[in-house]
This record gives C-alpha cells, structure tokens and sequence, in this order.
C-alpha cells in the first residue's frame, strides 16, 4: 500500500502517516473526554490495564493462546483490509483520508500497546491529554511504515529478512516487556520509576509536561 502509494506522489506515504496519527490522536481525545464523564476511578482503570498486560504477554508467549488469538483477530483485519481497498492513495489528499480509515480500523489490531496508552488516557482524563498521547502513539506507528516506503527495496527486504528470521524471539521479548511493565503497574513500581525519572529531566520539561 505504501509502495503504491509512492508511486502516486512523493509525498503521498507521509499524508497517509499524518493521517494515521491524526485518527489516533481523535481517539484518545475522545477517550479523555469520557474517562471524566463516566467517573471511571483512575485505580480501578490502572489495575485492568496491568492484568490486561499480563494477559497479552501470556498470550504471546503461549502458542495455542496465540492461534487463538489470532484466529479471533481475523475479521478486524479483513476490514481494515476491505477498507483499504476502497481508497487510493495515489493523491496527498486520499492518502491523508486513507491513513485515517486504517488509524481506525486497525486500531484494535494495536492490542497490549494501545492498551497502555488509552489505560492511561482514561484514568488521567482531559480531552487536550488524549489527543497528544494518542497523537504520539500514532506517530510512532507510522514513522516506520513511512521509513520504509522510502527505503531501498534490497534494503527492506534485508531487514525483512533479519525480522523473519528472529521472529519467535522478538516476540517473546516483547512479550516478556509487556508483562513485567503489568507487574510494575500492580506492585507500584512504574511510580517509583517515574519518581526516579522526574529527578533527573530538567525542570523546563517538567512544568511542560504538567502544563498539558
């Protein structure tokens, strides 16, 4: 899709990452708006958000929960799929509005990540919160599809090939990340982490980042 879509403008990959990023970003404003408004208790939320951690890294780690899961997935990735389909991104503008379909649909197919971030959104609340978190999980979802649109196709499928051919153990420690991050959330110790954290960045950024 990105390819094809190079092929129509220049520019066309970054439109469809922009749009990606942006129907993020509405999510999590949504989601920030809501959080307050259904007087979700931000504890409550946190502790879901940790066993749904623990979770998906038990399901990446466990084959016959994997298929499973995968299985259920499916259907959500066969309408991102159709969706996608429907549009051409050959144009800055339909690549803009492609992006924004596939931000949403494939939004779910995110899992345990988006989990985290919309675990936060909703406890801390604020429609301005949402949007730039969401907003920079998206981003980071699309830089890579952008870079590799851009990048050589020798060298893609170089690191196409490193990926496959570590794949079992990517997978395994990505899933080992997600889990202990659930256990840190559970036992308090993201908080203590992010006490640490907070005494050595500059004050500068710091009040920035209470400021939004």
């Amino acid at each position: 899709m990105l390819g094809g879509a190079l092929q129509g403008h220049k520019l066309a990959p970054v439109a469809l990452g922009l749009g990606m990023a942006t129907s993020f970003a509405l999510i999590g404003m949504a989601v920030g708006a809501a959080g307050p408004a259904l007087g979700l208790d931000g504890d409550l939320v946190r502790l879901a958000g940790a066993w749904l951690l623990i979770g998906f890294a038990l399901v990446m780690l466990i084959p016959a929960w994997s298929e499973r899961f995968t299985t259920w997935m499916l259907p959500i990735a066969s309408s991102a799929n159709a969706a996608s389909s429907r549009l051409s991104g050959g144009s800055l503008g339909s690549a803009l509005l492609l992006g924004g379909v596939l931000g949403l649909v494939w939004s779910p197919c995110s899992g345990p990540l988006l989990a985290s971030a919309l675990t936060l959104v909703a406890s801390e609340g604020g429609v301005l919160r949402g949007g730039v978190v969401l907003g920079l999980f998206g981003l980071g979802a699309a830089i890579p599809l952008v870079a590799v649109a851009y990048a050589s196709r020798s060298g893609f499928n170089r690191a196409r090939g490193w990926v496959l051919g570590r794949i079992d153990g990517i997978k395994k420690g990505f899933a080992v990340v997600l889990g202990l991050m659930g256990l840190a959330i559970l036992t308090g110790g993201d908080k203590w982490l992010e006490a640490r954290v907070n005494n050595l960045l500059p004050d500068a950024w710091l009040n920035l980042a209470v400021g939004l």
